[in-house]
């Protein structure tokens, strides 16, 4: 299979043997290399035969290997014809990041980071299993899992205009608690409001650059000024809900489907296998909307506590949220006719364009603000959707920098180094609940932000507006 340079920001594979349709892949030449060593690329192309795909099989520029898609993939497929697949969204179902902008400044805070990290880390349950301050009933949890942001602004964690900065409004319409396993309840009733363990994290930073004034002025980021950013997902009731129904679908499959890889198991779109998993999986995203809504409340009340200033002091508004790992029936432009289609994005960020109906009037002129956070010792970034996005990857963009290192080869690469003695030196003040997580989450695990970033940006899928400089930060 030649990966063929198209221009300096795309690559593909022309159509051959079972594929259905080609493979793009996103990158600088930086950041190609990595690429074809690993099994990501030959994921891309498995990607490909699954029946009923549309036009292309895509990967964005953070792409590294994943369970059947690879993370960073974007596909998209007719809804007769074609397929929903649980390893298309992942297992952590709707993990997204959610951004704040305040009024703050590094005067404000600088003398109190370490103090905010440590409060924030005692306030914040995180790591494996740990159980949230708002356990909830079974019939509770399916209003969660209905209601999604809105359940927790009804019960004071946030405000009602949150929502209309929320990508779909927090809230999958589609959710049908019925379609979800009891064992998954069980795993998420005590969950809300807890952060989880591995790449998830809450992050101050602040605005070091902006590339695009006049949509950072309606993002309300300037220069100067602190943000919180939270990055996590649905919990144990959004894994287990992935691995209830990839254990039911990869029973079927061999009736349904022939695959090159088991890991692809899915089922049509149409059938009520499919219908019970998008269903399901829109309960697990509607308790990720909510899970970030409560952890942002939560994080606010920390800030004004430490700093013992008002909420109008803070300033704090919501940017956005959104989510990087779903499956989402959308209107797109296929051959010239608008149609609606099922697109999977896993470890991949929408990017609406200027002027879509489903952003709220303070954005449309500007496009969906992509939210794409680094790791703990190096820059994030904000940037807005594209034209080029909607034409060419079905609204999508990459979604974070991408590992390079599994957590495993992280931890023996940073033996003897005092990670959080080298992050304090660049004035980021780390906090971590696990051993080793710091260790597995280190810089040097993850390709350059700013060079996925470029690639995004280059290729014209999304466009620069803000950089963010990481000061503290409370891993999972």
């Amino acid at each position: 299979m030649e990966l063929i340079q198209i221009d300096p920001y795309r690559w593909e594979i022309k159509k051959t043997g079972a594929m259905h349709v080609p493979a793009r892949i996103y990158s600088s030449t930086a950041l190609i290399d990595a690429v074809k060593q690993e099994e990501a690329y030959k994921q891309l192309v498995n990607v490909a035969q699954l029946p009923g795909i549309i036009s292309v099989a895509l990967a964005m520029p953070d792409v590294h290997w994943g369970y059947g898609f690879p993370i960073g993939g974007v596909a998209a497929f007719d809804l007769d014809t074609g397929i929903i697949s649980p390893g298309g969204v992942g297992y952590d179902i709707n993990c997204g990041v959610r951004l704040a902008s305040t009024k703050l400044t590094l005067k404000d805070v600088q003398d109190n980071l370490e103090t905010l990290a440590v409060t924030m880390q005692r306030n914040i349950p995180s790591g494996v299993g740990q159980k949230g301050a708002t356990p909830l009933t079974n019939s509770e949890l399916k209003k969660v899992m209905k209601q999604g942001s809105k359940w927790a602004i009804d019960k004071g964690y946030g405000d009602l205009s949150d929502a209309l900065f929320t990508e779909e409004g927090g809230c999958m319409p589609n959710a049908d608690p019925e379609a979800v396993s009891q064992r998954a309840m069980e795993r998420g009733r005590p969950q809300l409001g807890t952060l989880g363990s591995g790449n998830h994290f809450i992050e101050i930073g602040l605005v070091e650059e902006i590339f695009d004034q006049a949509t950072a002025d309606a993002f309300n980021l300037s220069e100067g000024l602190v943000t919180i950013m939270i990055h996590t997902g649905s919990r144990g009731l959004g894994h287990q809900v992935c691995d209830d129904f990839l254990a039911a679908m990869t029973r079927k499959q061999s009736k349904d489907f022939k695959l090159p890889d088991r890991q692809l198991a899915c089922a049509l779109f149409r059938s009520p296998e499919g219908e019970h998993y998008f269903n399901a999986m829109a309960c697990a995203a509607n308790f990720a909307w909510a899970n970030r809504q409560v952890l942002m409340h939560i994080a606010r009340d920390v800030i004004l506590n430490v700093f013992h200033i008002s909420p109008r002091e803070l300033g704090m508004h919501l940017v956005y949220d959104v989510c990087h790992n779903i499956a989402k029936t959308e209107y797109h432009i296929i051959n010239g006719e608008r149609k609606l289609v099922c697109v999977h994005r896993k470890g991949a960020t929408r990017s609406f364009a200027p002027g879509n109906t489903q952003l709220n009037d303070r954005y449309k002129p500007f496009g969906q603000p992509v939210l794409i956070p680094g790791d703990m010792g190096t820059a994030s970034y904000v940037l807005a959707g594209t034209e080029t996005a909607m034409k060419e990857t079905f609204g999508s963009t990459c979604h974070g920098a991408g590992r390079v290192l599994s957590r495993k080869a992280a931890v023996k690469a940073s033996k003897g180094r005092r990670l959080r003695e080298e992050l304090e030196s660049k004035g980021i003040f780390v906090r971590a609940t696990g051993k080793l997580t710091m260790a597995e989450e280190m810089s040097e695990a993850y390709k350059d932000v700013t060079e996925v970033v470029g690639a995004a940006h280059g290729s014209g899928i999304s466009r620069k507006v803000a950089k963010l400089r990481p000061i503290a930060v409370v891993k999972g």
